[in-house]
C-alpha cells in the first residue's frame, strides 16, 4: 500500500531530496543503423538517439519530449524539445520532477531530482522502424504530488515482450505542476493557468504521435494507462480536447476525476497561488518565477499549504469532467477500468484503533452523514468490518472510478471493462504478513509483469499465475480494444445500461471470473447524498 511519511521523518528526508537535484546531459556517440543493431538506435523528429539491449529488448531513456520548463518556462505549457546534432544516448534515466518525499514505497532509478525533468522512457520489441506494434503510454501515481517514470514497477521490458511499445512520461506535480495564478491566467493566450502537469501529458501524446513510429510502434494505436493520478490523468486526458484525439484507448487502475469532491475553480485556485506567493515572500509571477525551486518545493511542505492538483481551468479541462462525459464529449475509445478490494480501511470510517462493532459503525456514518446515516447503513449493509471497508474505499477512489465507468459506458458507445482486483500481496521478505485484501497500487507489479522489480515482497507461485492472466487480459487490450483471448476466463463488456447492480464485473485474482456486480446500492447512495 502506499503509505506517506510522517511529518518527522519528512524533514529528515526533505534536505536529502533537496540533495540530489540534478540537470541530465547527453554527449555525442557513434551508432549503427536501425533498431535491429547491437547498440539499437531511432530517428526521431529532433535527432537520433542510441539506446540499450536490456531484459531481452531495445530500450531508450530519458529522452526529452519538450523544453526544460525553467526560468520564464516555469508555470508555462511545454514547449518542443530543441533538436540536437550527432546521436544522443539514450541510456540512462533523466531526472524526476520536484517533489517532496511523501511515500515510502518509491523506488526511484532517475538520475537526481530537477526542474529540468521532462522526459519519458520507451521500451520496444520491434526488430525495425515502423512494424507498426501497439503502443502503451503509461502515466504514474502519486496523488500529483510524487512519482517517477523510472520507478521499477512501471519497468516497460514485462510489456514490449508482449509485443507492445511501451512509454513512460515524467509529468510535473504539485506547486510546479498545478499551481494557478491570475498573473500566469492574465499572460495565458487561453485566459487559464493550472493543469501543468496535463499540458505535459498531453505533450508527451504528441511526441508520441510525431515519433513512436521510428520504435516500431503504430501512432495510431496508443493505448494510455495509468494508476491512482495516473488514473485521474487519465480520465483528464480522455476529457481534454488537448489529448483525445490522440488516444485509441485507455486504461484507469483506481481512480478519476469524477469523485465525491468537485474540482476546484479557476477562480479559487488562483486566490490559492496567490497566497502561496505571498507566503513564500514573492507576491508578483516574476518574484516567483526568481525563486529557486528548492524554495519553491519547501514551501509545499507547510501542513497548511494548499495541495495543488487538477482544477477546471477552462482550458486543459473546459468544463465539469463529470459533464464532459456525461455529454459524450471525450475521447470515445475502448476503456478498462476498475478499482481493488482494500483502497482503504474500515478504521478511515469506526475510528482508529476501534473494534468493527455495529455501534462503533453506526457513530462512524452519524459522523459522516448526520440523519443520512440511515440510508448509509442501508447501503453498506452486512458485515460491519466489510460494509466499512468498502465504504472507506468507494470515498477515497471507488465511486469516482465507477462513476467514470458508468458514464463512459453510457455516453461513448465504445466497450467498457470493469474489473475488481483482489489478489492481495504475500508476505515480505522481511517476515511482515501477507495482506488481507488488495490494497491501493497492488495490482501495479502483477499487471505490468513487474514482480521481479519489487524485492520486498516473497512472491509466490500464486502471485505468478494471478500476474501472468492479469498482464495477459491487459496486454490484450491494449493490442485489440478487447481483453480476452485464448486460455482466459471470458470477461463481458458493459453496454449502455452502465454499471448498475446486475451489470458485468470481472473479478480479478486467484480465481478471475466475471460475476454481475451487487455494489450498486453503493454508488446510488453516493449519487444521491453524497455529491455536492
Amino acid at each position: 500500500m502506499r503509505q506517506a511519511f510522517t511529518p518527522t521523518l519528512l524533514a529528515t528526508l526533505l534536505p536529502l531530496a533537496l540533495a540530489g537535484c540534478a540537470a541530465t546531459g547527453a554527449g555525442p556517440g557513434a551508432a549503427q543503423d536501425g533498431l535491429g543493431a547491437a547498440n539499437p538506435n531511432a530517428s526521431t523528429a529532433a535527432g537520433t538517439l542510441q539506446g540499450i539491449q536490456e531484459a531481452g529488448v531495445k530500450a531508450f531513456k530519458g529522452i526529452p519530449y519538450a523544453q526544460a520548463p525553467v526560468g520564464a518556462l516555469r508555470w508555462q505549457a511545454p514547449q518542443p524539445a530543441p533538436a540536437w546534432s550527432g546521436v544522443r544516448q539514450a541510456a540512462a534515466f533523466g531526472p524526476r520532477c520536484m517533489q517532496l518525499p511523501l511515500f515510502s514505497d518509491m523506488v526511484f532509478r532517475s538520475n537526481g531530482m530537477s526542474e529540468d525533468c521532462l522526459y519519458l522512457n520507451v521500451w520496444t520489441p520491434a526488430a525495425r522502424a515502423n512494424d507498426g506494434l501497439p503502443v502503451l503510454v503509461y502515466f504514474y501515481g502519486g496523488g500529483l504530488q510524487g512519482g517517477d517514470a523510472s520507478e521499477p514497477r512501471y519497468d516497460g521490458a514485462a510489456m514490449a515482450r508482449q509485443g507492445i511499445v511501451a512509454v513512460t512520461v515524467n509529468y510535473r506535480l504539485g506547486a510546479f505542476g498545478f499551481m494557478a495564478h491570475p498573473e500566469l491566467s492574465a499572460e495565458s493566450p487561453h485566459k487559464a493557468s493550472g493543469n501543468y502537469g496535463f499540458m505535459d501529458q498531453a505533450a508527451a501524446l504528441r511526441w508520441v504521435r510525431a515519433n513512436i513510429a521510428a520504435f516500431g510502434g503504430d501512432p495510431r494505436r496508443v493505448t494510455i494507462a495509468g494508476e491512482s493520478a495516473g488514473s485521474f490523468s487519465v480520465s483528464a486526458q480522455m476529457a481534454s480536447p488537448l489529448a483525445k484525439d490522440l488516444i485509441a484507448g485507455a486504461i484507469g487502475e483506481s481512480g478519476a476525476l469524477l469523485g465525491l469532491n468537485p474540482l476546484p475553480s479557476l477562480r479559487d485556485s488562483e486566490a490559492a497561488g496567490k497566497q502561496f506567493g505571498t507566503m513564500l515572500n514573492a507576491p508578483t509571477l516574476a518574484q516567483l518565477r526568481a525563486l529557486p525551486a528548492e524554495v519553491v518545493l519547501r514551501g509545499t511542505a507547510g501542513p497548511n499549504t494548499w495541495r495543488f492538483g487538477a482544477i477546471v481551468d477552462g482550458y486543459v479541462l473546459p468544463r465539469n469532467p463529470a459533464a464532459i462525459y456525461a455529454a459524450g464529449q471525450q475521447a470515445r475509445v475502448p476503456l478498462l477500468a476498475g478499482w481493488n478490494s482494500a483502497e482503504g480501511g474500515a478504521e478511515a470510517i469506526l475510528g482508529q484503533g476501534s473494534a468493527p462493532t455495529e455501534q462503533a459503525f453506526q457513530a462512524g456514518l452519524q459522523r459522516l452523514y448526520g440523519d443520512k446515516a440511515g440510508a448509509a447503513r442501508q447501503a453498506y449493509g452486512g458485515d460491519v468490518a466489510r460494509a466499512a471497508r468498502e465504504l472507506a474505499s468507494d470515498r477515497f477512489i471507488g465511486f469516482g472510478t465507477w462513476r467514470w465507468i458508468d458514464a463512459h459506458a453510457r455516453s461513448s458507445g465504445q466497450p467498457v471493462y470493469r474489473y475488481y482486483y483482489t489478489q492481495p500481496r504475500p508476505a515480505t521478505r522481511s517476515g511482515d504478513p501477507a495482506a488481507s485484501g488488495a490494497s491501493h497500487s497492488a495490482e501495479i507489479e502483477y499487471v505490468l509483469g513487474n514482480l521481479d522489480g519489487n524485492p520486498v515482497y516473497a512472491w509466490t507461485e500464486a502471485d505468478r499465475a494471478v500476474s501472468r492472466q492479469a498482464q495477459a487480459y491487459f496486454a490484450n487490450f491494449i493490442k485489440t480494444g478487447n481483453p480476452n483471448g485464448t486460455g482466459l476466463p471470458q470477461w463481458p463488456a458493459l453496454g449502455a445500461q452502465g454499471a448498475g447492480s446486475g451489470t458485468a464485473l470481472m473479478v480479478l485474482g486467484a480465481e478471475s471470473k466475471a460475476v454481475a456486480a451487487e455494489d450498486g446500492g453503493h454508488h446510488a447512495f453516493h449519487q444521491a447524498v453524497a455529491l455536492p
